[in-house]
């Protein structure tokens, strides 16, 4: 199974990816993760960290796609490695997907125009890139308080020198990418959805490893014994 952990910048995407690889080797399963994009490994990617650097965000249709063609090619450099985890593995863990570039992308255009960009996203990345589809989206749904609190918690990273990239420095765009989230939840775009709801009812942030139990509760794993086993539960945006 491939298992594409989404959600806002500060989620915790890159925590929870960690322990649900260690999860399912625990219930004797085989399983490796990706981090998308690739920092440092691809052409493609390079160009995003440029991106990410820069001082301005760009909204509108045409920097939507030029910017999705970015990211959409970095996964395109990973295909053929990302294949051979599918065939050497159960369980594929990707800290973010395609589900990221449609909901990134889409945040930047008007609702009325957001349809057929995703769209021309899904088709680039799965037809033109033959990219294989997520067997579940898993929505980290935070919200924009609470991971920007997190963002400033994050240790330094790879691509940037600065506390902020160009996509956490805008909260506004954080919060319009939340929507456009919950947008593709709804409708289950581009495959199945399920959503984890990581704050409690104080709107606290829930223990990493709590997070994780509701991500395994969809999974089935824990209950399963063997390799090959992976059941997916309630599929959709119901929340955990």
């Amino acid at each position: 199974m491939l298992v594409a952990i989404e959600g806002i910048d500060g989620a915790g995407k890159r925590t929870q990816a960690r322990l649900l690889k260690d999860r399912a080797e625990q219930a004797g399963l085989s399983a490796a993760v990706v981090s998308f994009p690739r920092y440092g490994q691809t052409v493609f990617a390079r160009s995003v960290t440029d991106y990410l650097n820069g001082s301005k965000l760009e909204m509108g249709p045409a920097s939507a796609r030029y910017t999705a063609l970015l990211y959409a090619g970095d996964r395109f450099e990973s295909r053929d490695w990302l294949e051979e985890l599918r065939r050497n593995h159960d369980l594929v863990v990707l800290d973010r997907y395609v589900g990221s570039n449609l909901a990134y992308q889409g945040a930047k255009v008007q609702p009325a125009q957001r349809q057929a960009l995703v769209e021309w996203i899904a088709t680039i990345e799965y037809e033109v890139f033959g990219l294989p589809p997520a067997d579940l989206n898993v929505l980290l749904d935070v919200p924009l308080e609470v991971a920007s609190a997190l963002v400033h918690r994050k240790p330094p990273r790879t691509y940037t020198d600065r506390r902020q990239d160009l996509h956490e420095a805008d909260a506004d765009y954080l919060a319009q990418c939340r929507d456009v989230y919950h947008w593709l939840t709804r409708q289950e775009a581009f495959g199945p959805w399920v959503t984890v709801n990581c704050v409690d009812e104080s709107d606290q942030m829930r223990s990493a490893e709590a997070i994780c139990d509701s991500v395994c509760q969809k999974l089935g794993i824990g209950k399963a014994a063997k390799p090959h086993t992976l059941e997916i539960h309630s599929p959709g945006s119901r929340q955990a």
